[in-house]
């Protein structure tokens, strides 16, 4: 049988009280999507309300694009999973082999508030299967605990979106709080690699990516993690 993913998306689509829009960002779900289902991995879409995740239109502007978001918007299959994704409250751990969590700052709005999402992280952490999250994805972990009702975080190393990144991007005063320091405050090793560059984080079952060039290469780490070999054409 095939390597079940479950890939969690925020449902959160307006940038605080700014009036601005926000959501998922596309690279972030696009790179491991498609590297997952190219593999031969079956990937279910969940956010917390179901339905269509927002995606962030910033995230769709030119410069941002590379050939995974390009492939993607093409995908039929792709976006119909993004617009039609299944309420988190039917999704079980039981049923899939690895979580991942894209970022975008939709997250740190929904997902890191969630007790469905921190329920659903202590449940694949007891069961012993991973959990990655990229960029500001990791703010689903905040309120994630272990068996011993521990932060699944305290003592593991991890990254996220780095406090200067989200000072260069403007946005320092607008999100709820900054992800590093909360990473820290709940007993993180944070670990950060210089702006904009791919950094991937392991520590034991736990995956993190710093921000949207880490997408790819945390998804080739969760293959990796999964035992699934394969090369990219």
């Amino acid at each position: 049988m095939s390597k079940t993913i479950l890939m969690v998306l925020t449902s959160h689509a307006t940038l605080g009280n700014s009036g601005h829009p926000t959501g998922w960002w596309l690279e972030e779900m696009a790179a491991p999507y498609l590297l997952f289902t190219d593999a031969g991995l079956d990937v279910t879409v969940a956010s917390p309300m179901g339905g269509k995740a927002p995606l962030d239109p910033r995230s769709t502007e030119e410069g941002a694009q590379n050939e995974w978001t390009r492939r993607f918007t093409k995908d039929k299959t792709a976006m119909e999973a993004v617009q039609d994704s299944i309420p988190l409250d039917m999704v079980r751990a039981e049923d899939y082999d690895a979580v991942f969590f894209p970022g975008g700052h939709g997250p740190m709005f929904d997902l890191a508030q969630d007790e469905t999402v921190a329920e659903l992280i202590g449940d694949f952490i007891l069961d012993k299967k991973p959990v990655a999250a990229v960029c500001h994805g990791p703010a689903a972990l905040l309120k994630a605990v272990d068996g011993n009702g521990k932060s699944i975080l305290a003592g593991r190393r991890a990254t996220g979106f780095s406090n200067e990144e989200e000072t260069a991007v403007g946005l320092d005063a607008v999100v709820p709080f900054l992800l590093q320091d909360a990473l820290a405050e709940q007993g993180a090793q944070y670990e950060c690699g210089p702006e904009w560059q791919p950094h991937v984080v392991e520590d034991g079952l736990l995956l993190t990516g710093q921000n949207p060039a880490s997408s790819l290469p945390l998804a080739e780490a969760l293959l990796r993690r999964l035992g699934v070999s394969y090369i990219r054409k």
